[in-house]
């Protein structure tokens, strides 16, 4: 009698899993790694996807605000720094991703979040250099009881476009929202402000 041979069982197919799987892992290693994601709950937010935009941007993929794609986590889970700025020294202020880089050195100093100018009001791109600093808080020559906190004027518009804190960290918003000039977190902008001597390059580009 011939032994009873079982038949061959195929393996499975790896399942391939979709973007959302990887979502609370990313933010995880978004935040570890300097991008600001905001709430690290698994939840691809508007904020989230700011740090994604970075993300891409410095790491040379398509800078775009959407969400999480396969490739995307992937590079994120897989990576163990930061990379290393192409840039010169200075800041740099990205209007699609509505996100600042602060190079010092050969490193992203900073990554942070920042508001420049709404429809009508919109922050030009260009480069400029820090030519005043203002420490602390002080009102806005243009709209009262406005303040603003550890102001970098870089460009000599009339009136002059700064890098600034707002007296609420609600006025930055994930989209354009400022009336020119750029409105950066605190207390970042105070370390920022800290770590910027008069002549830093500013540049803004990107669009919204």
């Amino acid at each position: 009698m011939k032994p009873t041979v079982k038949p061959t069982v195929p393996p499975k197919p790896k399942v391939k899993q979709k973007p959302a799987y990887y979502a609370l892992r990313v933010e995880r290693q978004l935040d570890k790694l300097g991008y600001p994601v905001g709430d690290i709950d698994g939840d691809i937010t508007a904020r989230a996807k700011q740090a994604l935009c970075a993300w891409r941007e410095t790491n040379g993929l398509p800078v775009s605000r959407a969400g999480l794609t396969l490739n995307d986590a992937y590079s994120v889970l897989n990576a163990t720094k930061r990379p290393t700025p192409t840039r010169s020294p200075g800041i740099y202020v990205n209007k699609t991703c509505q996100i600042l880089y602060q190079i010092v050195g050969n490193t992203y100093k900073r990554i942070v979040w920042i508001s420049t100018g709404a429809p009508g009001y919109d922050t030009p791109n260009r480069t400029g250099k820090v030519w005043r600093k203002w420490a602390g808080a002080h009102e806005s020559s243009l709209y009262e009881d406005a303040y603003m906190y550890d102001s970098l004027y870089f460009l000599k518009d009339r009136p002059g476009i700064a890098l600034h804190g707002s007296r609420v960290n609600s006025l930055i918003k994930p989209y354009p929202a400022s009336h020119r000039c750029v409105r950066v977190m605190r207390p970042e902008i105070h370390q920022i402000y800290a770590d910027t001597p008069i002549g830093t390059k500013v540049q803004i580009y990107g669009e919204f």
